[in-house]
């Protein structure tokens, strides 16, 4: 359903005109585990998003309606539930319980969305949601953020309602984003520099169709715990240390005997990830697109071996992806456990590049592989219809 669509299914059912507000899904180059960490990651907003039309209410009430789950949600603004049962609706309640505690009086509205950012992806489609629904009812409420502040309360949404402990990344490019290039976000200083995508490139996401799901206390927030335990080891070696961010892999070294041979595997990645991005960065800059995919590859690898993070299927897909003429580089993106893989792709290697990644991963796995090919967006804002 495209924008102006949803826009006449809302307003046959509501009595207030409606505004449209959109918010792009995102693709990670590098840079995976790094934004809890305090380093940096390079991701890019794509051209899959989610779309909300949005309209005022006379009463005290917040209507969502999903147009994809064919669902509606009604809660009372003055009594929001704080039952976080992972539904989809529990996105857009965060993102106003959120909205409030930073100061904005949300005002009675109704949301009706549709999207088409895929669900249990790694391409961000809970980030997508809450920007959207930050994004719509700022509007509504004649108040303005900045995209990192509007970042921040959506991260704080996921993190303290949804109850998943997901760093700023995701939220960030939805709100920030900028098409032709990819952000170099220092997630500390929460500001960016940009690396240009160039225009004979795509990218190019095949879907494992394994899910994950980043909210049911399992791998990635044990991966997370064994981060954190050690940038303890490292902060009690050099008390300068208050982020993994500010460790060399000289220090990770001097301090191996100090943390679990998990947490050592795990910051090696972090570490070396962090410096992925900034070298990455040069590259792209340079226009040497040959180096910049050897060293996805050299990621990819990273997150399998050091961080454990993938799994068989994407393991396969990024090998797939990598044989393939016109491919500069293939990697596991996203939260992993699951998820997708991005190559970066030759614009007139694509047909083949598709059919030979389905093919070969269905006779390999017996799995159909869902694959996108992508360009990047603007982050978020409204729709003038």
């Amino acid at each position: 359903m495209n924008a102006k669509e949803l826009k006449k299914t809302h307003e046959a059912v509501e009595t207030s005109p409606a505004r449209l507000f959109r918010a792009p899904g995102r693709v990670n180059l590098v840079g995976e585990h790094t934004d809890y960490s305090g380093g940096f990651c390079m991701p890019a907003a794509i051209n899959f998003e989610t779309i909300i039309a949005a309209s005022l209410r006379s009463d005290r009430t917040l209507k969502l309606h999903s147009i994809d789950f064919n669902d509606t949600v009604e809660v009372d603004l003055d009594a929001l539930p704080m039952d976080r049962q992972g539904q989809w609706s529990g996105y857009c309640i965060g993102t106003v319980w959120s909205l409030r505690d930073a100061g904005v009086e949300v005002p009675a509205a109704a949301l009706t969305i549709t999207g088409d950012v895929p669900q249990g992806a790694g391409l961000s489609s809970s980030a997508s949601l809450e920007v959207a629904t930050a994004t719509a009812l700022l509007a509504l409420a004649g108040k303005t953020m900045s995209g990192g502040e509007i970042a921040r309360v959506c991260q704080r949404a996921e993190n303290d309602y949804v109850g998943a402990p997901v760093g700023i990344m995701d939220q960030f490019v939805s709100a920030n984003g900028k098409a032709g290039s990819a952000l170099i976000l220092d997630t500390r200083a929460l500001t960016f520099d940009l690396a240009p995508i160039p225009s004979h490139l795509r990218l190019v996401i095949a879907n494992s169709m394994v899910k994950h799901s980043l909210a049911d206390g399992g791998a990635y927030a044990s991966r997370r715990r064994e981060v954190e335990e050690g940038t303890a080891a490292l902060h009690a070696y050099r008390y300068d240390i208050g982020l993994l961010r500010d460790a060399t892999l000289e220090d990770l070294e001097a301090c191996k005997a100090k943390m679990s041979p998990e947490a050592f595997k795990r910051c090696r990645h972090v570490i070396t990830d962090s410096q992925r991005v900034l070298d990455g960065m040069e590259l792209l800059k340079a226009g040497d697109i040959v180096a910049f995919g050897q060293m996805l590859n050299k990621a990819h690898r990273s997150y399998r071996d050091d961080f454990e993070a993938s799994c068989a299927e994407c393991d396969i897909l990024a090998e797939i992806g990598q044989a393939q003429p016109g491919c500069y580089g293939s990697r596991l993106t996203g939260g992993g456990f699951g998820g997708c893989v991005v190559s970066v792709v030759e614009a007139d290697a694509i047909d083949g590049f598709v059919t030979a990644i389905k093919a070969n991963y269905l006779a390999q796995t017996g799995i159909t592989a869902e694959v996108y090919v992508c360009s990047t967006a603007d982050g978020a804002g409204e729709i003038k219809a």
